[in-house]
């Protein structure tokens, strides 16, 4: 039975990360995404702003590059993670300029590289190595999976999210053991257990 529930989830994260993959995956909506966002660390002021966030970078890096199709950003408590591919160094300078340009952005993290723009085998690939990372988290008794946010760009997995450094070194410990994960870096913004405390008290 276990395994099959595994499945399930396995199938139902890979659905919702396969909508939401493209040059800027915007938050997932759905019945389990609904339900994660109830119980996500950020207070909803940040994760309506985070959207927000990605909205306008969408837009903005649109009218900066010429070929803006392989730049993902990911907004999580308004710090921002830059993934994907562009053609040249001064598009990826350019890139970050106009992310840091947006209003309440408190940190850029640029990874992009500099090869042009994923194939599609490539990017169905990270899509499924993303749900698998998401289901071994949801399973995991260590990590928030809720407050988690995983992206990945040609099998390097990046974590994002509110967590202890305890929670964080479980995470990247149980990401690398799933398949396709080629390596995991962590861009968490890691808080102490006294900020956990109050931060549950705030969700009660």
């Amino acid at each position: 039975m276990k395994h099959i529930a595994r499945n399930l989830t396995l199938s139902l994260l890979l659905g919702s990360t396969v909508l939401t993959t493209g040059c800027f995956g915007l938050a997932a909506t759905g019945l389990i995404v609904g339900s994660v966002a109830m119980t996500d660390r950020r207070t909803f002021g940040a994760q309506t702003e985070d959207t927000s966030i990605e909205i306008k970078a969408k837009l903005r890096v649109n009218e900066q590059l010429r070929f803006p199709g392989g730049v993902s950003v990911t907004s999580y408590n308004r710090r921002i993670l830059l993934t994907g591919q562009v053609a040249n160094e001064d598009d990826k300078r350019r890139v970050e300029q106009v992310v840091r340009g947006i209003d309440n952005v408190r940190a850029v993290q640029n990874e992009l590289q500099i090869a042009g723009q994923p194939g599609l085998t490539s990017s169905a690939a990270d899509a499924t190595t993303t749900a698998g990372v998401k289901a071994a988290l949801i399973e995991s008794k260590e990590t928030p999976a809720a407050s988690i946010k995983v992206v990945t760009e040609s099998g390097v997995v990046y974590l994002m999210g509110l967590v202890t450094q305890k929670e964080s070194q479980s995470a990247v410990r149980i990401a690398s053991r799933v398949r396709g994960v080629q390596k995991v870096i962590a861009v968490f913004e890691v808080i102490s257990e006294e900020e956990l405390g109050r931060i549950g008290r705030r969700a009660n």
